[in-house]
C-alpha cells in the first residue's frame, strides 16, 4: 500500500493542524459515514505516535502513516490525498494497488 499526498494537501496539513516536520499523522477507519471501499465506515486524520505501521510516507518532514489495526480498511489500495478547493476540506481516493 502506497500514501500518497498533494502538495495542496500537505499545505493543509501544515495549516490546520499545525503539523511541522518530525509529526506524524496517522489515518485510521472510523465507525460511522460512508466511503468509496465500506458503507458504515469512514477514515480519520490525527495526529499520533506509530505503534505498529503497516504503510507509511514521509513528506516535507511529515510521516502519513496506517497501522496494521486498519489496514484491512484500504482492501488492496493506495490512499491518495487531495484538496477539494471548493470546500477547502481533504478528500481521499483509492487506486487498486
Amino acid at each position: 500500500m502506497d500514501i500518497v499526498v498533494s502538495k495542496k494537501a500537505l499545505d493543509w496539513f501544515k495549516e490546520e493542524m499545525e503539523a511541522e516536520p518530525g509529526d506524524h499523522i496517522r489515518f485510521f477507519a472510523r465507525y460511522g459515514g460512508s466511503s468509496k471501499l465500506h458503507e458504515g465506515f469512514s477514515l480519520g486524520v490525527t495526529k499520533d505516535t506509530p505503534d505498529e505501521a503497516a504503510a507509511e510516507r514521509t513528506v516535507d518532514g511529515l510521516l502519513f502513516y496506517v497501522e496494521e489495526r486498519d489496514f484491512w480498511y484500504f482492501d488492496g489500495h493506495d490512499l491518495h490525498v487531495g484538496l477539494n478547493e471548493a470546500t477547502g476540506e481533504l478528500e481521499y481516493d483509492y487506486k487498486k494497488a
